[in-house]
């Protein structure tokens, strides 16, 4: 995967280079002045590259924009529906990030409080302390804990063949997935670097749990999905399946990037949890960020210490907020959003700052594909 799309994903670990799948299904042609053409060549370019579909959607001055392209079903043929829901993965990011934010609004907590003040002893370990880490380093990913996806023994059962078809329905608790990581060594010491760990993702979601009383996936409906109305987002948790209408997902899950795709549809969220485990489609996910970013969500000041970003070392152009993405591309547009990956899917999410103008879109498939390249040919035309 290109570098952004491996600072989103879950499944980075375990990304190959392109490998073809099947005979892409071919766009329909663009009509005559349609602005929306690059974009949609770069979505055939990426089946072209071996990802089996892409579905998208662009909302801006000119109204919507739906676009696919490939198959939502290798087996069948059947084309990416524009209407598809998907996995998002680290996507959800934004979604926990914007609760904690809405909670300090409330005075409920603070962004500098330490991890250690609402989950004591649990960030031990190694050379871990909870009680040098703010809440605030959790969401910019400066706290340097461990990446528990980046395990060896979490890899294999999770994200290698045989590990995936034997563990894709167990369930693992956050404290499970913490635990992980505290077998290793921080990256560094707090606030002195920047790293992207889940882990820091997976505590938010359970300080949100000690701050309200109720897990992150129902205080996610709560203040984001049923405001918003996002009719086609949901936060699973544990249920394996994705609703009607998806296409399916497909991973190569470690082995020959030139041999066989996997069907890995299914599986337990309980895994990516508040770090990834959330479900969308590309309409609700362009009405989310817009709404974010033009205030609906948040207060001034807490929407300021969203956007307040540090480097992201590696990665030209991209920053990193409380949860959003901020990148400068090619032609010097500004958009934000985050991306997420996971089994079977890679997705995007951006918008400019004024909210005007969203790009939401998915790859059903984790192992090829440049989704930079999609950005790119919506906001700046190549």
């Amino acid at each position: 995967m290109p570098a952004r799309t491996r600072l989103a994903g879950m499944t980075a670990v375990v990304a190959m280079t392109a490998g073809a799948l099947a005979a892409p299904a071919v766009a329909a042609p663009a009509p005559a002045g349609d602005h929306h053409a690059p974009t949609r060549r770069a979505m055939e370019a990426a089946v072209k590259q071996g990802v089996p579909g892409v579905t998208g959607q662009v909302k801006d001055k000119q109204g919507t924009w739906n676009g696919t392209a490939g198959v939502g079903d290798i087996k069948s043929g059947r084309p990416r529906g524009a209407h598809d829901h998907y996995r998002v993965g680290s996507i959800t990011k934004t979604f926990v990030s914007t609760v904690v934010l809405q909670l300090e609004a409330e005075g409920r907590l603070n962004l500098n409080d330490s991890v250690d003040h609402w989950l004591p002893g649990v960030v031990r370990g190694h050379g871990h302390d909870g009680r040098r880490i703010t809440v605030r380093q959790l969401l910019n990913h400066t706290s340097g804990i461990y990446n528990f996806t980046a395990d060896e023994d979490f890899v294999r059962e999770f994200f290698l063949k045989d590990g995936f078809f034997k563990h894709r329905y167990d369930t693992r608790e956050p404290r499970q997935l913490v635990d992980i990581a505290m077998k290793h060594k921080p990256d560094f010491p707090p606030g002195t670097s920047w790293n992207y760990s889940n882990t820091n993702y997976i505590l938010a979601g359970m300080i949100v749990e000690k701050a309200t009383g109720h897990s992150y996936a129902r205080e996610v409906r709560r203040r984001v999905i049923k405001p918003l109305r996002l009719h086609d987002t949901t936060v699973p948790r544990t249920d394996p399946r994705v609703p009607q209408p998806s296409g399916r997902a497909y991973s190569k899950l470690g082995e020959d990037p030139a041999g066989p795709s996997y069907d890995v549809t299914e599986l337990n969220p309980s895994s990516a949890s508040s770090a990834g485990g959330m479900i969308s489609d590309s309409d609700d996910l362009n009405r989310f960020y817009s709404a974010l970013l033009r205030g609906r969500l948040l207060p001034k000041k807490q929407l300021a210490e969203m956007t307040t970003t540090v480097p992201v070392e590696g990665i030209p152009g991209a920053r990193y907020g409380l949860g959003l993405i901020e990148r400068k591309l090619s032609c010097g547009t500004v958009v934000w959003g985050h991306g997420g990956g996971i089994h079977g899917s890679t997705s995007e999410a951006v918008t400019t700052k004024d909210g005007r103008h969203s790009l939401a879109f998915n790859f059903n498939g984790d192992w090829t594909g440049d989704s930079e390249a999609v950005i790119e040919a919506e906001f700046c035309g190549k």
